[in-house]
């Protein structure tokens, strides 16, 4: 071949090319350029080596799929609740056998004050589905979710199933108290008496399940004044005064003074909480002093215990 001819031919490669005179051994009329094909020697550790990673490539296919036949199943439960077993428990985290599945119950998505055993079945509501990794399961749950409550009482209540009785807003101290104001929908329909229950039994099936936490269930008012009245139950409100920028005044008789504000100010807060309204709780008698405890603010990310149906301040009524 000329200089020009050899400039042109393609670089040799072993791993596709072979020499004109080792490719005659193979077929004594191969010429250049000729494409020559021939059986592949089977060497047995080749057969072996192959087999195994054609198993893991199937088992890994196999397991992503089942991952991801988990994720849609459970993204479907997501706001819902489910049961699982304690599994085991790291650092405060709780690992829960749901079955197909684990999920993980965070330190801080726990009951305080609750103690878990291995093999114990119980309830979580499902907070989020995420990516799972070699460390962490993708399926987060709770038990101190204010949701938890709601769909604790949603199994406990026909009325709520069947929507004639709606929880309009929840409030929450996992472990301690819980407020929570109930609306009918339906004429003759009691909420209060609905959630309660004969007895009692509904809401002790919910506080069962908590570990015996206290539940208030209050009647919702559009009303600020009935509602904000209310929600400082088990106390006797007096009066109400509504002020600007969603604060009020709630006076109260000298001996209802201490429950109105609740231990360490526990009542007033949740009352915050749930009403969405600054509460300045004071004894009735000496309606000038402000009391230890007694005032409690709604910071923002309380404010997700209220519902789209949030109780807004009534404009004034002027005199003629």
């Amino acid at each position: 071949a000329t200089a020009d001819e050899e400039e042109k031919l393609p670089r040799y490669n072993p791993d596709r090319h072979i020499l004109i005179k080792e490719a005659k051994k193979i077929k004594k009329t191969a010429k250049l350029d000729e494409e020559l094909e021939f059986p592949l020697e089977e060497h047995e550790e080749f057969g072996r080596i192959a087999a195994q990673a054609a198993k893991q490539v199937i088992l890994q296919k196999i397991r992503e799929a089942e991952r991801e036949s988990i994720k849609k199943e459970y993204l479907n439960k997501e706001g819902e609740i489910i049961s699982g077993i304690v599994q085991r428990i790291e650092r405060g985290n709780v690992y829960i056998d749901l079955g197909r599945a684990v999920g993980m119950m965070f330190y801080n998505e726990t009951i305080p004050g609750e103690h878990y055993r291995i093999g114990e079945r119980l309830r979580f509501y499902l907070l989020s589905i995420q990516e799972e990794t070699a460390r962490l399961p993708g399926i987060i749950l709770s038990r101190s979710h204010p949701k938890f409550i709601n769909k604790l009482f949603e199994m406990e209540v026909p009325e709520i199933q069947d929507e004639s009785v709606e929880i309009k807003a929840v409030a929450r101290e996992a472990g301690s108290r819980t407020k929570i104001a109930v609306a009918s929908k339906m004429e003759g329909v009691d909420p209060v008496g609905s959630c309660v229950g004969q007895r009692g039994t509904r809401v002790m099936s919910v506080t069962n399940e908590l570990g015996m936490e206290k539940i208030d269930i209050i009647e919702w008012s559009d009303d600020p004044e009935k509602f904000i009245a209310a929600s400082l139950s088990p106390a006797k409100v007096k009066i109400v005064e509504i002020l600007p920028r969603r604060e009020a005044k709630a006076l109260v008789p000298e001996d209802q003074l201490s429950l109105a504000i609740g231990k360490g100010g526990q009542n007033v807060r949740l009352a915050a909480k749930l009403t969405g309204w600054k509460i300045d709780v004071r004894s009735q008698s000496r309606p000038e002093d402000a009391q230890e405890g007694g005032i409690a603010k709604v910071e923002k990310k309380e404010t997700e215990a209220l519902t789209e149906t949030d109780v807004k301040p009534k404009a004034p009524k002027i005199k003629k």
